[in-house]
């Protein structure tokens, strides 16, 4: 999952301006879209130029430009111009350009961005574009495509489905003894897991002993996992919190006590965690670390095909690991060409070419014929995640939840800065979670 990063508020002037600014679009575009068929093949425009952004690696940019190039054959007089980065600096240029008036006419979206930049008025919505066919859905799972609402209304639809798991070297966990994780293992079986991997004494490149795993506490994305596998939720609406104060504070404890055992990874090699090279497990220290299904398939380019991805622990059996998109794509709200834009969307979700060439690049593709049809020629670790999916998809999973509220951006921020305070022995987990909570209460009224 990507690192946290801050979200910028904007002034109560700007989101109005930029509200009438969605809504006179959204009438413009309904207006189009009654004349357009479900197909995006019949859009047909001259001299149109769209703007097409998104962040990811270079394996994705060429994927992604291919596809784009297949769509402005689709459509002469279409063209596309495409930018992409890595994801922190796309986050900070993408939230400039919301700032300043306007976001690509395309862009790939974060999860957490969408309550943000739809009730700023940034996005242009959907709806009429989705009722009416241009962006098709009927292939995908009615839960899962509103995760790109808010306020009741679709403003970005899901580019690729995501999972969480554990990336963990299998070798290792023969060695230790412990048997091939299940979608029903618990806290309690990976915990123990990490001090058996721990006992075996493996020397890591840097001379300490390899320890089970990277150290749970810092991340949000855990933490709502295991808040779900005991029937909880991270909010509980756009205004508030979903937990407690003692549901934080066990769950600190319990990575805490974990971290003082030595069993998993050391309080600085968790800080460095910001790449899977400089995770624990990439580094050689840990032989396990927390991870999405996306990213996975580094870990065994890195170390090698005995890592394999498991399941998220659960509490008695119940799962909290949900499919969350991966990342979506929206339009912007001042896009002078949002007909030409919605069917840019829905060639890249929906389009068998664009299936084939953009395969797994952004997690499972959300619409399940194309998902099918790619998974047949997929090999190594993106058929394991594919076939991880339907794993737990066959398990039973909730629901997701609605994109979260627009200050999880900075809450997940602070989550991670207030347990850094913990595994530094700063503070304590139970004061450390009075003033996480306090922090994003004034951040979800803000």
């Amino acid at each position: 999952m990507p690192e946290p990063r801050s979200g910028r508020r904007r002034l109560p002037s700007r989101r109005a301006v930029l509200a009438a600014a969605a809504v006179g679009l959204s009438t413009a575009l309904t207006a189009s879209l009654s004349a357009c068929s479900s197909s995006s093949g019949d859009v047909s425009s001259g001299g149109v130029t769209l703007t097409f952004s998104w962040w990811g690696n270079d394996d994705r940019a060429e994927r992604t430009r291919k596809a784009v190039e297949l769509f402005e054959k689709e459509h002469p007089g279409v063209t596309v111009r495409t930018s992409n980065a890595d994801f922190g600096s796309y986050m900070q240029k993408l939230a400039t350009q919301a700032a300043g008036g306007g976001i690509p006419d395309v862009a790939q979206l974060d999860y957490r961005q969408i309550s943000q930049y739809s009730g700023g008025g940034a996005l242009l919505p959907l709806d009429e574009a989705v009722a009416g066919g241009a962006i098709r859905t009927s292939e995908m799972d009615e839960e899962f495509l509103r995760t790109g609402t808010f306020e009741g209304r679709q403003y970005a639809v899901p580019m690729g489905r995501g999972i969480t798991g554990y990336a963990y070297d299998s070798k290792i966990y023969q060695q230790a003894g412990i048997p091939t994780p299940q979608p029903d293992w618990t806290w309690q079986e990976w915990a123990e897991a990490n001090r058996r991997i721990t006992a075996l004494g493996l020397e890591s490149p840097d001379g300490r002993d390899v320890v089970g795993a990277n150290d749970n506490g810092v991340n949000e994305d855990i933490f709502e996992d295991w808040l779900r596998s005991r029937g909880g939720k991270l909010y509980a609406s756009q205004t508030k919190l979903g937990f407690t104060e003692d549901d934080l504070t066990e769950f600190w404890t319990f990575c805490d006590k974990l971290r003082e055992e030595g069993v998993v990874a050391e309080a600085a090699d968790t800080s460095q965690a910001n790449t899977t090279e400089m995770s624990p497990m990439g580094r050689g220290l840990a032989a396990a670390d927390f991870t999405w299904d996306a990213p996975f398939p580094g870990y065994p380019a890195l170390l090698g095909d005995q890592v394999h991805f498991a399941p998220v622990p659960t509490t008695d059996g119940r799962q909290g690991a949900y499919f969350k998109p991966s990342m979506l794509l929206g339009v912007g709200a001042n896009s002078d060409h949002p007909k030409e834009a919605t069917a840019l969307v829905d060639f890249l979700l929906n389009d068998e070419r664009a299936g084939d060439v953009l395969g797994f690049t952004r997690s499972t593709p959300p619409n399940r014929k194309i998902a099918a049809r790619v998974a047949k020629t997929l090999e190594g670790a993106e058929r394991e995640i594919y076939q991880y999916a339907q794993k737990m998809e066959k398990y039973g999973l909730d629901a997701p939840p609605p994109a979260p509220p627009r200050g999880d951006v900075a809450i997940q921020t602070a989550f991670k800065r207030a347990y850094q305070r913990v595994m530094y022995e700063l503070t304590s987990p139970r004061e450390a979670a009075r003033e996480f909570i306090d922090e994003a209460n004034r951040e979800l009224r803000s």
